[in-house]
């Protein structure tokens, strides 16, 4: 998934936690920054990201996030890995059994 497009559904996704469509994110704003950011907020977004994405993010990348960039950077990761396990997985997995 390319960056700009995560960005975007990121940054949609703390709109709709907050309550505030006019909040404007930047790859270095920090949760401390945004009113109403709070611990709550942090694991509802958590939450509202792994839905929106398809995706389990583990404690350790959480504990890792210093701010939204970092936020988008491990989503675009874990969203590529995930494009990358499909594509092992073969599209017509109709094979009939042994006769």
């Amino acid at each position: 998934m390319i960056e700009s497009n995560v960005f975007q559904i990121f940054t949609r996704i703390v709109q709709n936690a907050l309550r505030d469509d006019s909040l404007v994110l930047t790859s270095q704003t920090t949760a401390r920054e945004v009113k109403g950011w709070d611990s709550l907020k942090q694991v509802l977004i958590i939450l509202e990201v792994e839905e929106q994405f398809g995706i389990t993010l583990h404690s350790r990348e959480i504990d890792s996030i210093k701010c939204v960039g970092d936020f988008v950077a491990i989503i675009g990761r874990r969203t590529q890995r995930k494009i990358d396990d499909s594509d092992d997985v073969p599209a017509n997995n109709t094979s009939e059994a042994p006769r």
